[in-house]
């Protein structure tokens, strides 16, 4: 069997790796075209799965439009059976379409939950205690295909997003391998999305890209626990955010890493509203010895890793020992 990769991040390399290493024959990887960096932007930088690639010999196709007619003879001309995409990019019909045996995709979660951009990240945002990963072929619509296989994967309510994305890794390498050697034998007897909607699931949740705009903590829309979820699914990458202020009116970018919830400690300070800006909410913030303390209605969450713009990331405890934050607040705009 001729096999097409087709992914970009390390979270693809993975499953690559796991089809080089069980001799499956890969003629060819399609991933991103390298990606300025520096801080003239003046460095190509080649990605993940095509750094691998390229260690193992293996020829690779770099297309900036995926409906290039040189692109898509040359992607012909490798005459692949089946494709695998894994954490790549939505494909036109004229490419998902071209392998005799079909074009699938590993997702990392339980589809039909989590179809989107970022399933690991908001399934932790969620507070979740279970994802997973799902192979599907591909049709028209994004994440929408006949589910292959589904494995599910615990999440703790210790695990940040990094913790998630290393098991979810590790095992759609596996299932990945699985789903091609059911498809070789055609042993696939696939599962319409549709059905798994009707019978089990009340309410879609999405899984957004991520930006500036949706990374940024509400404080004044969550809970102690909510909060808590919110940082842990965005750490260690991107980051969630907040406006520091402090006493003398200056303004900077705090992300925060890591907390931890103190809901036993009663019900926090309420909101206080700027009168100088209605749009802003203004939250109280109390300093240990060891760790910020953010006052919300339910309780108290205490950051304990965070990260000032410009600084690097450490604990609360090393931050504290040179910080002067009496009468700081926590800005959201």
């Amino acid at each position: 069997m001729r096999i097409i990769f087709m992914g970009t991040p390390e979270f693809a390399v993975a499953s690559l790796q796991k089809l080089v290493e069980n001799k499956y024959d890969v003629v060819a990887v399609v991933t991103m075209p390298d990606k300025p960096v520096g801080r003239h932007h003046d460095t190509l930088q080649a990605s993940p799965v095509k750094q691998y690639a390229v260690g193992q010999g293996i020829p690779v196709l770099q297309p900036e439009r995926l409906k290039d007619e040189a692109f898509l003879e040359e992607l012909r001309s490798y005459r692949a059976d089946l494709q695998v995409v894994v954490a790549f990019r939505m494909l036109p019909e004229v490419v998902w379409a071209m392998p005799p045996m079909g074009t699938f995709n590993l997702h990392a979660a339980l589809l039909p939950q989590y179809r989107g951009a970022a399933p690991i990240n908001w399934a932790v945002i969620n507070g979740e205690t279970e994802t997973g990963v799902t192979t599907f072929f591909l049709d028209h619509d994004i994440d929408t295909g006949r589910i292959i296989h589904r494995v599910a994967a615990p999440v703790a309510d210790t695990d940040t997003v990094g913790d998630v994305y290393d098991r979810l890794m590790n095992l759609g390498a596996d299932l990945v391998l699985k789903t091609i050697d059911d498809i070789s034998v055609g042993r696939v007897e696939t599962i319409d999305q549709r059905s798994v909607l009707d019978d089990s699931i009340v309410e879609l949740k999405p899984a957004p890209k991520l930006s500036r705009e949706n990374t940024q903590i509400r404080w004044h829309e969550l809970t102690v626990k909510s909060a808590y979820d919110f940082i842990r699914g965005l750490s260690p990458y991107p980051g969630a955010w907040t406006t520091l202020r402090t006493a003398d009116g200056k303004e900077t970018q705090l992300k925060v890493f890591f907390a931890e919830k103190d809901i036993e400690n009663g019900a926090g300070a309420a909101d206080n509203e700027s009168s100088a800006a209605p749009a802003q909410h203004i939250h109280a913030l109390s300093v240990s010895h060891s760790s910020l303390a953010v006052h919300l209605r339910d309780g108290i969450l205490r950051l304990t890793d965070i990260q000032l713009a410009g600084k690097r990331r450490m604990a609360a405890l090393d931050f504290l020992r040179g910080a002067h934050l009496e009468g700081a607040l926590l800005v959201e705009t």
